[in-house]
């Protein structure tokens, strides 16, 4: 007569963690389901899920998880293992290490930033024998 939950059906009811407008959290926070910040974050953000910072959210720490859509500012690096996409009026100061990067146009960056699964230096013996 019933039938029993599929794994996706119970993945797709976990809660979605939310720092609302006007609030303001000291402190690291990690989290395994997905979060939306829309207030200010002073502290490092580790989420395994995806992560979405609001146009007024602010985070002041590292940012570390599977994917993010950053449209508010972050003061320290992101890394992501997936997808990070800066877009409307974003604004990031720190260094990005990410698999795939998207940044519109409109987003202010400064920092560093390194892509894809590994990320190899060229030494410089090698530089010079391209450019010659």
């Amino acid at each position: 007569m019933f039938k029993p939950k599929s794994a996706t059906r119970e993945k797709s009811a976990e809660t979605v963690s939310m720092i609302g407008k006007g609030t303001l959290i000291t402190g690291n926070i990690e989290t395994t389901g997905d979060i939306r910040i829309d207030g200010i974050l002073k502290g490092n953000l580790r989420c395994s899920a995806k992560i979405l910072i609001g146009p007024d959210g602010i985070i002041e720490g590292d940012v570390e998880g599977k994917q993010a859509d950053v449209m508010g500012t972050v003061i320290g690096h992101i890394s992501m293992s997936g997808l990070l996409y800066l877009h409307g009026q974003a604004k990031v100061d720190g260094d990005i290490h990410a698999a795939q990067l998207q940044i519109d146009p409109t987003v202010s960056f400064n920092g560093q930033c390194k892509m894809g699964a590994q990320v190899v230096e060229i030494s410089q013996p090698m530089a010079l024998a391209v450019n010659e």
